[in-house]
């Protein structure tokens, strides 16, 4: 396997302004590459979102490998040491964005999955490829939707690895397998507007609304599990009033979020909260909105393999995780019963001057190489 293989793929990808929802023609790049591997490629646009469901072979199991071809914006360029859409390599590092988050890992998937057919030309099972370009925006026309096409025509995925930057100090160290949900809300709480010198002809839901939260801020929502870490639950929003200082507000809106383990339910969250609100007899209304279902890979073949293959790689023997925020195995995790997230270092992503280091992008392909020539014997 020529080592300068997903370096220079990487490359070519970072140079492809993909800008959420923009895929920047990634794909198209990959689509090419991945046929002459004998890959049965098939876009899947949805709106303005471009995704490429890639699969070589039709039997049992199923291998997938998905990422996303999109990046955040860069923030202000002058504050680059380089140009964000021109890879930079110095000092030891591949410098751009998406050289973490996502497009090394993407690289390193192609580049495996090139030497294992070259090696295993009949190869048994399949593998896939599953790219999005709205990982980092909305996630509503992305894998979401392809997941919901393999549903329908009964395509059922064995074994699925993410490549997102889920290590932490290097290469292996940890990998995600599973992660919380997110149930967010937005509270308006209603009062009566009037004169600030008046009170008893108003009624002020910010004064009605804090011993209902100063409640809420101080619940255990649970214990967690031997998988997940407590239930957490945060305020990220707070609007009132109408910007006089001599007004009453007339009503509050306040946005919240539940991270949450499978310890506790959506509909167990929202009673409970609701629950404290009618206690402090607060007049309200919620928006809900449920961003993901917790999911979890227990110890199996998947997570066995991969562990055992960045040991020998590595040296490390990886922590499994399910802290951090949301990613698209959320989807995933829906046809697929084993999906583990492993790829890059991840201390850079979103960050000015997003880079990875050479030596991983060297070893992320092996990783990758061995986990398929285990998975697929």
């Amino acid at each position: 396997m020529p080592e300068a293989g997903a370096l220079e793929l990487a490359k070519e990808l970072i140079a492809r302004r993909s800008v959420t929802p923009e895929d920047g023609g990634c794909q198209n790049l990959l689509r090419a590459r991945l046929a002459k591997s004998g890959f049965r490629c098939e876009p899947m646009r949805f709106g303005a979102v471009d995704n490429l469901w890639a699969r070589r072979g039709d039997a049992q199991p199923l291998v997938c490998f998905a990422g996303h071809t999109d990046v955040v914006p860069p923030g202000p360029l002058g504050e680059w040491h380089s140009d964000p859409f021109i890879p930079s390599v110095r000092e030891g590092r591949l410098y751009g964005r998406g050289a973490a988050d996502m497009k090394s890992s993407i690289a390193a998937f192609v580049v495996a999955c090139e030497a294992f057919i070259s090696e295993r030309p009949g190869h048994s099972g399949s593998i896939a490829l599953l790219l999005t370009s709205d990982e980092e925006g909305p996630a509503l026309d992305g894998t979401v939707r392809v997941v919901e096409g393999l549903k329908q025509r009964g395509e059922a995925v064995d074994y699925c690895i993410v490549g997102e930057p889920t290590s932490v100090n290097a290469l292996g160290d940890m990998i995600k397998n599973g992660r919380r949900g997110s149930l967010s809300g937005r509270l308006t709480v209603r009062g009566i507007q009037g004169h600030i010198a008046y009170p008893h002809l108003g009624s002020n839901p910010i004064h009605s609304l804090a011993p209902a939260l100063a409640e809420l801020t101080a619940l255990q929502w649970d214990a967690g599990n031997e998988h997940f870490q407590p239930t957490t639950w945060q305020v990220s929003n707070v609007h009132g009033g109408t910007g006089a200082l001599n007004v009453i507000p007339g009503s509050l809106q306040l946005d919240f979020n539940f991270r949450f383990s499978t310890a506790s339910t959506e509909r167990s969250l929202k009673e409970r909260l609701e629950a404290v609100l009618k206690k402090h007899g607060v007049r309200y209304a919620i928006e809900w909105t449920l961003g993901a279902k917790p999911f979890i890979t227990s110890r199996g073949r998947l997570v066995e393999v991969v562990s055992t293959v960045i040991k020998k790689h590595t040296g490390r023997a990886p922590e499994l995780s399910t802290a951090g925020g949301t990613s698209d195995a959320r989807f995933i995790a829906e046809v697929c019963p084993q999906v583990v997230e492993l790829g890059p270092v991840n201390s850079s992503i979103h960050k000015l001057d997003e880079h990875i280091e050479l030596g991983a992008l060297e070893q992320l392909p092996k990783i990758y190489l061995d986990t398929l020539r285990a998975l697929l014997p």
